[in-house]
């Protein structure tokens, strides 16, 4: 994940920066509890599509 675009993505439900997760290719919302999936390098921002981390 590019560090610059990782600075300026946020979860789109908390508006708190996002956590790059390199094994699972996902940025991590801690505030949230969701993960968001990265497909073919385009993070997909929309809370419907986030998997739930716990």
């Amino acid at each position: 994940m590019n560090q610059a675009l990782l600075d300026t993505l946020v979860c789109p439900l908390t508006r708190t920066p996002l956590r790059w997760d390199a094994e699972r290719q996902e940025l991590v919302s801690e505030a949230a509890g969701l993960a968001y999936p990265v497909r073919d390098g385009v993070p997909v921002m929309l809370v419907e599509e986030a998997r739930r981390t716990g």
